[in-house]
């Protein structure tokens, strides 16, 4: 049976990718794109996909009650994708990721139990389970969440709305939790895209405090491929870790770019680090994997496949990197 797919966010950085994804893998589908359309969305990202069949797409906000009930239709499956992202703009202006990822999942929520959606994917983030420290084991399901900055506690509690939803209406929903992604067409506030085309422009890459953070990066492809075997495999009210495993200091991930790129260390300007920064993040993906789903991409690999798209496209990135109050050089 040929299954709609609304993908809210779908012009962000993982939205599209995802969309991308899909419609190579699922032809037979019909992908429904809802976008509003802000700083990090770039219906660029869809170059291409305007022609096909099995597309479309919606400018609206998913704060739009009326909106979103005209949108979706019984049997739909709705991939929320739909977020602020940035830790540090959330520091800034902590009000719109407020909004969006928590009264916008609200809303969406209960649009689809209104409309009978057949299922329902939070797309949220490692950043829930607050730091760990470095002999601290790697973050499962089942702990406790306690989030640090704004962007974190707004999708924490996405979640929790979620789960309610589950608990109380029996709306199928599930949620996934991934760790850091990179790859194509991620906006150049973000660290691996900053640091590349800074690189290319000559520039200096701004490292926070030490750079002895760590994180764990995964391949936005790989994590799009979980999202998909988690819609056709995963059973609804359980949450996934979708992880990399590939922990990295960020001095380390500079230092691998800087080599890559063929730049010395005295590329590394040392900034002042961010407020409340937590210093690691580790996801345990052992109910995934048993699933059936692992990573493929190898993480040097996809470092290189990354730096090379950031070398040939600087067509897409050049125009954003000097929006004002972003990140961007």
């Amino acid at each position: 049976m040929t299954k709609r797919i609304i993908v809210t966010g779908g012009a962000g950085f993982i939205g599209s990718n995802f969309i991308r994804l899909m419609i190579k893998k699922h032809p037979d589908y019909e992908f429904v794109n809802i976008d509003k359309i802000t700083y990090s969305g770039n219906l660029n990202n869809l170059k291409g996909l305007e022609e096909m069949n099995n597309y479309s797409f919606v400018q609206e906000d998913i704060c739009n009650t009326e909106a979103m009930r005209n949108l979706i239709i019984e049997g739909d499956v709705i991939v929320n994708f739909a977020a602020e992202s940035h830790v540090d703009n959330s520091i800034k202006e902590p009000s719109i990721f407020i909004k969006t990822n928590i009264l916008g999942t609200h809303n969406l929520l209960e649009a689809a139990r209104e409309k009978k959606a057949a299922l329902f994917v939070q797309i949220s983030t490692d950043e829930v389970y607050g730091s760990l420290g470095f002999k601290d084991i790697s973050s499962k399901e089942s702990d406790l969440l306690k989030p640090r900055s704004p962007y974190s506690a707004s999708k924490a509690a996405a979640e929790l709305i979620c789960l309610g939803n589950f608990e109380t209406f029996k709306q199928p929903i599930i949620i996934t939790r991934s760790s850091n992604n990179f790859g194509p067409y991620q906006f150049p506030e973000k660290v691996i895209p900053l640091f590349i085309t800074n690189l290319i422009y000559g520039k200096k890459v701004p490292l926070y405090g030490s750079g002895n953070n760590v994180r764990d990066w995964i391949y936005v492809e790989d994590n799009c491929e979980a999202i998909d075997f988690v819609i056709h495999n995963g059973i609804p009210g359980e949450i996934y870790n979708i992880g990399g495993g590939n922990e990295v200091k960020n001095v380390d991930l500079t230092k691998k770019i800087l080599s890559y790129m063929k730049f010395s260390e005295d590329s590394i300007e040392h900034v002042q680090d961010r407020l409340g920064h937590d210093l690691r993040y580790s996801l345990d993906c052992t109910k995934i994997n048993k699933l059936g789903w692992k990573p493929k991409i190898e993480f040097d690999s996809a470092m290189i496949k990354t730096m090379e798209w950031y070398k040939e496209n600087e067509a897409w990135w050049s125009p954003l990197k000097n929006i004002q109050g972003r990140r961007t050089s």
